[in-house]
């Protein structure tokens, strides 16, 4: 497997932001999202090369007292599902939680990631985020991130949802995206819907993100728009 980094910091997104987390960001990934903050991370030849025991022993000696889990990041993870469902199965035999991030891309990848995660993070792309090659393939990735959504309420698992925005975000494609979200699985069956706001080019203008508020919270009232708070602490 290929990993880009581990180390230990402060969760700055989504549900479980403010917590102390030991982050494994596995290298590679083929998407191409504008806004991408890891891009040292997205070539599938970097990071360095592990072997399973080894990467299992650098996982096991990077974890710190009181930790309060392990997140699988990127790149994406589920490029290399097989050696993330190893590392995280092997995160849970110490007695840690496991939490996966990731754009969701592949259901069976994630289905086979998912029975060894305590917390998983499904983000949904916006169509102006670049984040596929055309419309014909954007639409049948949002079909695999929805179908993964719908897996993870059905095995009743903390399961969030996750939306990058930015100036380009239009709040009526943004409402029919979480049309779709929510017609995959019930807002009841989510823990929480997250608006993050892009940071540096293309960041969205306060009016703009109340615009998006409003429209996202027509169908999931307990929205919350939060950036990314480990950039504004200074923590990686």
């Amino acid at each position: 497997m290929r990993i880009s980094e581990v180390f230990t910091s402060i969760e700055g997104e989504g549900l479980l932001y403010g917590t102390k987390t030991l982050f494994v960001r596995m290298a590679g990934c083929p998407f191409t999202c504008f806004y991408c903050d890891t891009p040292e991370a997205l070539p599938a030849g970097s990071g360095r090369e592990y072997t399973l025991g080894e990467a299992r022993g650098l996982v096991e000696s990077s974890l710190q007292d009181r930790t309060y889990k392990v997140n699988f990041t990127g790149g994406e993870p589920l490029v290399q599902h097989e050696a993330v469902a190893e590392l995280a199965r092997h995160v849970r035999s110490l007695g840690v939680r496991t939490y996966l991030e990731s754009a969701c891309y592949d259901s069976r990848r994630f289905s086979h990631v998912m029975a060894h995660m305590d917390i998983l993070k499904v983000e949904f792309k916006t169509a102006d985020s670049e984040f596929a090659r055309d419309a014909g393939h954007y639409e049948r990735l949002l079909g695999e991130a929805a179908a993964c959504l719908a897996a993870a309420a059905r095995a009743k698992k903390a399961v969030y949802v996750k939306v990058v925005v930015s100036a380009r975000t239009r709040a009526g494609d943004l409402g029919s995206l979480l049309g779709r979200v929510f017609g995959a699985a019930p807002p009841g069956a989510v823990s929480g819907l997250f608006v993050q706001p892009v940071s540096g080019e293309g960041e969205p203008r306060l009016e703009h993100l109340v615009s998006l508020y409003d429209e996202a919270s027509r169908v999931y009232p307990e929205v919350r728009v939060v950036p990314q708070l480990h950039k504004l602490m200074g923590a990686i």
